[in-house]
């Protein structure tokens, strides 16, 4: 068996990637979350429970305020977009982008990886059904993995079954429509009423439905023709 770290927002992408991390025989697994001070932290309770859900081994929620920076319509006072179209979507990369977020993210990863002397880590980045985010794109994931391979004393010597180990950085929903997202989730198992995607829910968390993340989820059930489980305001 091989551990593996999975990035867990409490999102779609994210529950269905920890399911095909567990799906493809890693563990014991272990779910990282984030409070950086995003508007969304009902996410956080959907990362808990959903990571108690798959047995991981251990579920940590590490502090960060990325608020400090701002700069972002989800850590800073800039209204959320809502109602766009996909070529708004697209055109250019979004005030929901946080800055450098996943680059963050996979370095307290990598950290926490290394401590635990695993090799595989899972984040679950998109590049076809996504809100134009430079570091969801098959190219980041890419020159992070080469980097982390430089970068750790268990890469760089030779501890792990007398080999020089490698770091694999496991995106398994890059090049995956959101539909394609949910069948291979619902394939799974995965029960997505657990799951949170709003940018910017409600006190009760209800989803706004009409933020770019309620858009694409919304999209890709109606095309994957699966009942949204996701409780909208009204």
């Amino acid at each position: 068996m091989r551990a593996a770290i999975v990035l867990t927002s409490g999102g779609l992408d994210s529950t269905t990637c920890l399911a095909i991390a567990g799906a493809e025989g890693f563990a014991p697994l272990y779910s990282l979350s984030f409070d950086y001070g995003q508007r969304h932290r009902h996410e956080l309770a959907a990362a808990k429970r959903i990571a108690a859900r798959f047995q991981c081994k251990e579920h940590r929620v590490i502090t960060i305020d990325l608020r400090q920076f701002g700069r972002s319509a989800l850590t800073d006072d800039i209204a959320v977009p809502k109602d766009r179209d996909e070529s708004q979507m697209t055109s250019d990369i979004p005030i929901t982008y946080v800055p450098a977020r996943n680059t963050i993210f996979l370095s307290y990863a990598l950290a926490f990886a290394e401590v635990r002397q695993c090799l595989d880590v899972f984040i679950g980045v998109n590049a076809i059904d996504y809100s134009g985010y430079p570091d969801c794109r098959p190219e980041f994931i890419q020159a992070f993995e080469q980097m982390a391979n430089l970068a750790t004393a268990m890469t760089t010597q030779s501890q792990i079954q007398y080999r020089k180990p490698t770091i694999k950085i496991h995106a398994p929903l890059i090049n995956l429509t959101k539909s394609q997202i949910i069948r291979r989730g619902v394939d799974l198992g995965v029960d997505y009423s657990l799951t949170h995607s709003c940018y910017d829910p409600d006190a009760n968390c209800r989803a706004c439905g009409h933020c770019d993340s309620c858009l694409l989820r919304m999209k890709g059930f109606a095309e994957a023709a699966v009942p949204d489980p996701t409780i909208y305001q009204a």
